[in-house]
């Protein structure tokens, strides 16, 4: 009739157990890598907890978080930021450590010396293997993200316990004391400072100071890796160190050795750059594409 819709009925299975189709009674099977994100959030969506959470998705690893800070965010600054207490910091850490098996954690956004010590006692109690931490101390807005007496915490006692730390230009030279590198060399000879301050590897970042190369060392106690790719010209930018210390993180939980996985993070981090070059997500420094690896299946 006019008007009215009909519903059609369900149709009714009958049969045996055994007979019930597979996707009825699947079989319980080992879930991906879970991948634990310490950090601040980002209320635009392009850097922290939201960008590590999109590239542990894009990359096929479960991503769990533990949230140290709020901060009122956009593509154009920081306009406010409000440190979790270390007490709930806490509780978060052991909610998701107690029931989850974590393969890798990356540690991104501390905020404060008393937020800092309570992931540091965290951690220390854990048997979490994989460590990368990315010692933010600044936004690409060009904001303040870590109070100064937090960092000698971070060289003092997180530095050793992680398995790879990734400092751009202006974190290695407070980590080191030095002024800005403006070479190759003086890059490698940060590097070389962190480890001699207790650093197990650094990935010290150099695409922020180059026109026309995203350059970065990988330096170990055995040996010196160099990484390039050429420059995108984009403004799109935000979140750019969290989506790497994150991707690293997951194609660590996944199994890549460590050159293989700051190779296949960088390689990750350069298209998802590139798929975002011309978008306009607000008005100043936009979001990476962190999902170009779902869009290209869809």
């Amino acid at each position: 009739m006019r008007g009215w819709m009909v519903a059609h009925q369900p149709k009714s299975f009958k049969g045996t157990a055994q007979q019930i189709p597979q996707r009825f009674t699947p079989s319980k099977v080992k879930g991906p890598p879970i991948v634990l994100t310490i950090a601040g959030s980002d209320s635009s969506g392009g850097a922290g907890i939201q960008a590590d959470l999109k590239t542990f998705t894009a990359l096929g690893v479960y991503g769990a978080s533990v949230i140290t800070a709020l901060t009122a965010q956009n593509t154009k600054g920081v306009l406010g930021i409000h440190p979790v207490p270390p007490s709930f910091v806490s509780k978060q850490f052991q909610a998701v450590t107690s029931d989850l098996d974590v393969v890798a954690v990356k540690i991104g956004m501390l905020g404060t010396a008393q937020v800092s010590n309570t992931i540091i006692n965290c951690l220390a109690t854990s048997t979490i293997p994989t460590m990368i931490l990315d010692p933010v101390m600044v936004a690409t807005s060009g904001d303040k993200l870590l109070n100064a007496d937090a960092i000698d915490l971070i060289k003092s006692h997180l530095m050793p316990m992680a398995t790879l730390i990734t400092p751009n230009r202006t974190e290695a030279a407070r980590l080191t004391g030095s002024a800005p590198f403006k070479t190759h060399q003086e890059m490698a000879e940060q590097a070389k400072i962190l480890l001699n301050q207790g650093a197990n590897a650094v990935l010290i970042k150099g695409g922020d100071f180059e026109e026309k190369s995203a350059f970065d060392l990988l330096v170990t106690h055995e040996d010196i890796f160099e990484f390039d790719r050429p420059r995108i010209d984009t403004q799109n930018t935000h979140g750019t160190g969290c989506t790497l210390s994150s991707a690293i993180t997951a194609y660590m939980a996944k199994g890549y050795g460590l050159i293989k996985a700051v190779e296949a993070g960088k390689d990750y981090v350069w298209q998802a750059l590139f798929a975002a070059r011309q978008y306009e997500i607000g008005q100043g420094h936009g979001p990476l594409e962190h999902a170009y690896t779902l869009r290209d299946k869809a």
